[in-house]
């Protein structure tokens, strides 16, 4: 497909996603250094092309699961900025209300279902949902993420076994940002192109550049037509970069200083932006009206997070279970 079908539209939309998303991440990185966050934190940055040219493709009831670098995914969901930002501050407005923190984010409204602190737990969960999905009926995808590490689980190659069997509209998207928590690929496996993985089960399987968006959107614009036409799953490995360590307690010196400049050298929210410019797109006083905008969403969702209360202790035991209607239930 040509990159010429993008328009000023797309561009802008993607500049102002992946904006976003940057900027509340650096702004929670600088706030669990202030300890304001507390707890497990696991940043997004340089990985933000991967749901925003996604995002152009979904509509919005088809849903997202991912593991738990998930705040860039329940942004571009729809979760309000003020939700998450309460949710990493473990307030009764989070999304979560305050009970799920960094790695639990939650918000059924928008059908997003988490942000799984158990790596790969989220896979069979993600082929669960779209086989719901495939026994209601309906056209609605669902696009489960994970990470290079969780391929490693069992759990992954049983989902995918069984998604193909049972022709399940899932897309499985590997975040491939080359370390897991802090091992590279090639220390970990003699596959090192992830998305030979899938053809094992015949699943359509590609490689995609994560790093741009317009590749990004292309790749998922194939994958889900496939899955929305009853044709069953589909994998994509987005080749990727985090900036920053696994998590913010990671100092990450397994890689060199070059090879992370290397990355930052085709940042894909400078790319975007340097596109804008030079098609004209938008004008800079309409650039910095975007950037004004976007830091007054997260400046006030951290004012919001500082103003919300705490959780009541009788929290604590509601929502452990969900007692189903049932005649035969007993209280």
């Amino acid at each position: 497909m040509s990159k010429t079908k993008f328009t000023a539209k797309h561009y802008l939309k993607w500049y102002e996603d992946m904006l976003l998303m940057r900027k509340f991440e650096e702004r929670a990185g600088q706030l669990y250094g202030m300890q304001k966050i507390k707890g497990f934190c696991h940043l997004y940055i340089g990985q933000e092309a991967i749901v925003a040219g996604a995002m152009t493709v979904l509509k919005p009831e088809d849903n997202m699961i991912t593991a738990y670098r998930d705040h860039a995914h329940a942004l571009a969901k729809g979760t309000s900025a003020r939700a998450v930002m309460a949710e990493l501050y473990g307030k009764e407005t989070g999304c979560s209300k305050g009970k799920g923190g960094s790695m639990h984010l939650f918000d059924a409204e928008h059908r997003f279902f988490g942000g799984h602190g158990i790596v790969g737990g989220q896979i069979p969960l993600g082929a669960g949902i779209a086989f719901a999905e495939r026994y209601l009926g309906t056209k609605n995808v669902t696009v489960c993420y994970m990470g290079d590490g969780a391929v490693r689980q069992g759990a992954f190659h049983e989902a995918l076994n069984m998604a193909m069997i049972w022709s399940i509209p899932v897309i499985f998207v590997i975040e491939n940002n080359n370390y897991a928590m802090g091992t590279s690929v090639q220390r970990t496996s003699n596959v090192t192109a992830l998305y030979k993985l899938g053809l094992s089960y015949d699943i359509p399987s590609e490689p995609v550049d994560g790093m741009s968006v317009e590749a990004v959107h292309e790749a998922m614009e194939k994958a889900v037509a496939h899955a929305r036409d009853g044709k069953g799953p589909y994998l994509l490995e987005m080749n990727t970069y985090r900036y920053k360590g696994h998590s913010m307690s990671d100092p990450a010196k397994y890689r060199t200083k070059d090879e992370v400049e290397s990355y930052k050298a085709k940042d894909p929210v400078e790319m975007v932006l340097k596109t804008i410019q030079e098609k004209k797109y938008a004008s800079d006083k309409e650039i910095e009206a975007i950037q004004n905008k976007i830091k007054d969403i997260v400046e006030d969702s951290v004012k919001f997070a500082e103003e919300s209360k705490y959780p009541d202790p009788s929290e604590l035991y509601i929502d452990v279970y969900v007692q189903p209607d049932y005649p035969y239930i007993m209280d």
